[in-house]
């Protein structure tokens, strides 16, 4: 409680919330835009914290972080680009639903599940910190290795109706994500001979490529008819739509908002893994799965409410051991370090007004986001009322755009180029493309902490005398027969409905 009032005192000062509206707006206009990531709309912000005092700058930072994340919904949901990596997701069901004219209604939903999961990863990492840090520390290389394939294993079966299929694109997309430098041995992996490819390849060029590219070269062979589309942004009817559907979800959001912030607080995870994670729990244990993917609310609910969690999640080993949860938070880090915020145990003892202004700032950013996000929203959907094969030639130029921006590299645009052209057919020939982001997203992250553990612990059997790991290896197991069991129940019902037609 002491916390919590320290936390009132520091951040309901006008300066302060005007520095946190302020960073609400960046954070959201800048991870609307492709390329710029969470971590880079930290990276542009931090000149502007130099003349700050530290609360401030703390409060201003934090709000940056938060909105980011949230506003890369916002260009995924009306041109099928996702803003940031963590919200690639968000455009298999917020696209189709900006399809049918439904603009309003996908990113009403998409703001205000943000909110949501902000809101509740803030309050569990003031509530939790100590606690949850405990769990977070038994959680080694075997258990994180665990985590990846649990995630790549609930997504391989999506698709119940081609199974062989998505299970591929999960396969391609992990040998994706070997490309590059081996990180134990630095033996160059599938170059080519090329030392553009000793890096790897970048997950969000290669992200706008399979997504916008992909959908511009679909329009291009089949032109779709765009009434429906731009029917919110014409009739001037884009308003406020989703609260009542927001409601129906509210099961999603809760259970996407647990799932983001657990993974949120494991070191080294992130959004973007929270993100693909509570997207494929969500795809199975919706009533309605063969609509994920094509306009489910849900679908939207789960990504946005999970990757929003996963920043308050992140900030939990950065707050209490100094380890940071992902990229942005590793960039938080070395922005509040320049100000003398001194992270690790002694943090509460020491500089109790720091830890306060950082819980209040990010619990008041995730108010205002919601209500600033929707404005923002309101311009970025006028845009909508362009023809499509205008608004095409601008999707394209955006995403050229933020695909260089990301790194200021010209490769990355080459990246961009090869995986439109090999999404197109990778979707033409009935091939998954959320599990091959998946796969890619994961898969370095999996090979790198399983080989970890094997120097660790020896075999593979020594990771059994771990609990957590156990555990999360029989869940495995248990979600697998019952995906089987689903998809062979499926078949038989199907067989006996063609059997029972005359």
């Amino acid at each position: 409680m002491e916390l919590l009032m320290t936390g009132i005192q520091v951040v309901f000062q006008l300066e302060v919330l005007l520095v946190i509206a302020m960073g609400v707006l960046l954070g959201v206009v800048f991870g609307a835009l492709p390329g710029v990531s969470a971590t880079m709309s930290i990276v542009l912000c931090i000149s502007f914290t130099y003349s700050m005092n530290p609360v401030v700058a703390i409060s201003f930072l934090a709000a940056v972080y938060c909105a980011s994340i949230t506003g890369g919904s916002i260009t995924a949901i009306l041109f099928k680009i996702p803003g940031t990596p963590s919200s690639a997701p968000t455009t298999l069901d917020g696209y189709p639903m900006a399809k049918r004219g439904e603009a309003g209604k996908a990113l009403t939903l998409a703001l205000l599940a943000s909110g949501f999961g902000g809101l509740f990863s803030a309050v569990v990492m003031f509530m939790l910190t100590q606690p949850l840090m405990k769990l977070a520390l038994r959680f080694s290389s075997p258990e994180q290795f665990a985590v990846c394939a649990l995630g790549i294993g609930i997504l391989s079966f999506v698709d119940s109706d081609r199974p062989l299929n998505t299970f591929v694109s999960a396969l391609i997309g992990i040998w994706i994500a070997t490309i590059g430098q081996d990180r134990f041995s630095s033996v160059a992996r599938f170059t080519f001979g090329t030392v553009k490819l000793l890096d790897g390849i970048e997950s969000l060029p290669f992200m706008i490529g399979m997504f916008a590219v992909v959908e511009i070269l679909d329009n291009i062979r089949n032109p779709e008819d765009t009434k429906d589309m731009t029917k919110d942004a014409v009739e001037g009817k884009f308003k406020v739509t989703g609260i009542a559907d927001f409601m129906k979800t509210k099961w999603t959001a809760l259970r996407s908002a647990v799932i983001g912030t657990v993974v949120g607080i494991i070191p080294g995870a992130g959004a973007t893994i929270a993100s693909f994670m509570s997207y494929s729990v969500e795809s199975k244990l919706n009533k309605s799965p063969e609509t994920m993917g094509q306009g489910n609310p849900h679908g939207i609910v789960a990504s946005e409410t999970a990757n929003n969690a996963a920043t308050g999640g992140a900030m939990v080993p950065l707050l209490s051991m100094g380890i940071p949860g992902s990229n942005a938070a590793a960039m938080m880090l070395t922005a509040l370090s320049i100000h003398g915020v001194q992270m690790g145990p002694l943090l509460l003892r020491s500089q109790p007004e720091y830890l306060s202004a950082t819980f209040m700032s990010m619990i008041l950013a995730n108010i205002v986001m919601v209500v600033v996000s929707i404005y923002v929203a309101k311009v970025f959907a006028q845009v909508l009322k362009v023809p499509y094969y205008i608004l095409g030639s601008l999707i394209f130029v955006l995403a050229l755009t933020g695909t260089y921006a990301y790194q200021s590299n010209m490769f990355d645009l080459t990246v961009m180029f090869i995986a439109g052209a090999f999404g197109y057919f990778f979707k033409k020939y009935g091939f998954n493309i959320s599990a091959l982001i998946l796969g890619m997203v994961l898969g370095g992250d999996m090979e790198y902490y399983f080989r970890r553990s094997l120097l660790m612990y020896g075999n593979v059997g020594s990771f059994f005398q771990r609990p957590i790991f156990t555990g999360i290896v029989v869940l495995f197991a248990l979600v697998t027969v019952f995906q089987v069991f689903s998809m062979l129940r499926k078949r038989s019902n199907a067989k006996k409905q063609k059997t029972q037609q005359p």
